[in-house]
């Protein structure tokens, strides 16, 4: 048993920050280009979604590590909420 749980564990799954979402027209988008500002309908203090297969798991705070960005959990779904996330889009 303890060999099926390790092969799992190391089973790569897509893990999104969602910085925000917002309903565009087809034509707002096929007029998008290079320089264009979309804005969204969240303040930059509101924490990020973050999701695994798609599914929210949890939110955080958008942070800079270095040159890079990183998100700091401030929650997070319980193991078992996030092991059904990973199973529920397969």
């Amino acid at each position: 048993m303890e060999s099926n749980l390790q092969s799992l564990l190391g089973i790569e799954v897509p893990l999104i920050v969602q910085i925000a979402d917002k309903v565009a027209t087809v034509a707002e988008v096929t007029s998008l280009q290079p320089g264009v500002i979309i804005e969204f309908p969240k303040q930059a203090s509101q924490d990020l979604t973050i999701l695994v297969n798609n599914t929210t798991v949890g939110s955080g705070q958008a942070v800079k590590v270095g040159e890079n960005f990183g998100v700091r959990i401030r929650s997070i779904e319980t193991p078992s909420q996030r092991i059904e996330a990973l199973v529920s889009k397969s």
